[in-house]
């Protein structure tokens, strides 16, 4: 019994070394990302599709079939008796809540076009930051917090979101131009940092990380499709297509 407790902090203690410097790379994504010209084009660079595919492949063949085997956390939990399928309500909720900022940040777009600005509006960007940042603060608090722990699963979070937020980044730029460069990508970066730091200090029930994965699920999803299906963009569907099925091969055959 001795010798398998300290096998496991030794195993603790070099998956919380692996998310700290994991964290730092997904801050780094934000920072650096608006430096590969290559991503800003029409049609729309493959690489960003194939980013795509990798987020979606992940919550699909991951993220969903883990919550949906924690369905059962819901149940015990009296007040939430009286609604069916929790978790994708919840992701739902999440879905519903990405596509109203992304209603809102095009609409204020159309409005200054009016006037010769292809951008949108100043309170516009502070909302979306601000949601933006919660967004990434949940991303770091779960890369010590996930559904599945070990190694591996660290490993392949990490890579699907940090993907997930270069195409995040690429919209954002579009939508904020100059202030998002200047302003926007400095606090989604410490964002992520903020969220594994409350990670290390915070410690939330099981069904309260189901909620938050949930909620997450449903926002990649929007997220990514905001971006792949407007006709503008001239997305690479075989592109998006090869991402979402190699990622999804790999999933099922390490995890």
């Amino acid at each position: 019994m001795f010798l398998a407790v300290s096998e496991s902090k030794v195993f603790d203690s070099i998956t919380f070394s692996l998310s700290a410097l994991l964290v730092v790379a997904l801050a780094l994504v934000h920072l650096y990302c608006g430096k590969l010209r290559f991503l800003d084009r029409i049609p729309r660079s493959r690489w960003l599709s194939v980013a795509s595919g990798v987020s979606v492949a992940y919550v699909f063949v991951h993220l969903l079939p883990d919550l949906n085997a924690r369905q059962e956390v819901f149940t015990k939990i009296n007040a939430l008796n009286f609604v069916e399928n929790h978790v994708y309500l919840i992701a739902l909720f999440g879905l519903t809540i990405f596509y109203g900022l992304e209603r809102v940040a095009k609409r204020s777009r159309q409005y200054n076009a009016k006037s010769g600005k292809d951008i949108a509006e100043i309170g516009v960007f502070w909302l979306h930051i601000a949601s933006f940042a919660l967004y990434n603060g949940l991303i770091g608090y779960l890369l010590l917090h996930r559904e599945e722990p070990g190694i591996y699963s660290l490993l392949f979070f990490s890579i699907a979101m940090g993907l997930h937020f270069v195409v995040n980044d690429y919209g954002l730029r579009q939508h904020h131009k100059h202030i998002y460069h200047k302003i926007g990508r400095w606090i989604l970066a410490a964002a992520i940092i903020v969220g594994w730091v409350i990670g290390t200090r915070v410690n939330i029930s099981e069904a309260a990380i189901a909620v938050l994965f949930a909620f997450l699920a449903g926002g990649i999803i929007l997220n990514v499709l905001k971006e792949e299906l407007p006709e503008e963009r001239e997305s690479r569907f075989w592109a998006f297509a090869l991402g979402a099925i190699a990622y999804a091969v790999l999933l099922l055959v390490t995890l």
